[in-house]
């Protein structure tokens, strides 16, 4: 199996675990939040199986990161529900793991790559496998936040979240 073949079975592996949490989380904002990644996963193995075909595709920004933004900014609805799923912070240190692993090996095939389009490819994928583990670093300080996070005039500045 080849880099390339690995990469895809990875992303649809990645794409089903998302699928399962959309799943997991019907009643709830983090919802869309996992669909969209799953469409991103779906998104990137169709541009690894055309690269493997040697069918030309384009590497077009995505707005996921912009859209699960947007959702995390109405908190006040997401945080009271949130509270009623047990084990959700362990999925998302799972998922940030899984996306840390996918930057390190897309960050590897880019410098094994010799062929440019490939190498572009890679490049690209590594980008956004960044924006998803953003979003569920985001996510898990979101989460931690309330139960470290001290209110006190005494304890000092503290940055915005």
């Amino acid at each position: 199996m080849n880099s390339i073949e690995f990469a895809i079975k990875m992303e649809l592996d990645g794409e089903k675990y998302y699928r399962e949490q959309a799943e997991n989380n019907q009643d709830n904002p983090l919802n869309i939040i996992f669909v969209f990644l799953a469409d991103d996963e779906k998104g990137h193995a169709a541009l690894l199986q055309n690269e493997l075909k040697k069918i030309s595709y384009d590497l077009a920004d995505n707005q996921t990161l912009a859209e699960t933004n947007n959702v995390f900014k109405e908190r006040g609805d997401f945080k009271n529900k949130f509270e009623k799923i047990p084990n959700q912070l362990d999925v998302y240190r799972m998922a940030l793991q899984m996306e840390k692993d996918s930057i390190e090996l897309y960050q590897k095939f880019f410098t094994e790559s010799t062929d440019e389009q490939t190498k572009k490819l890679f490049g690209y994928l590594v980008k956004q496998e960044e924006n998803h583990f953003k979003i569920f670093d985001n996510l898990i300080t979101l989460v931690e936040r309330p139960e470290e996070w001290v209110e006190d005039a005494e304890f000092g500045v503290r940055e915005e979240y």
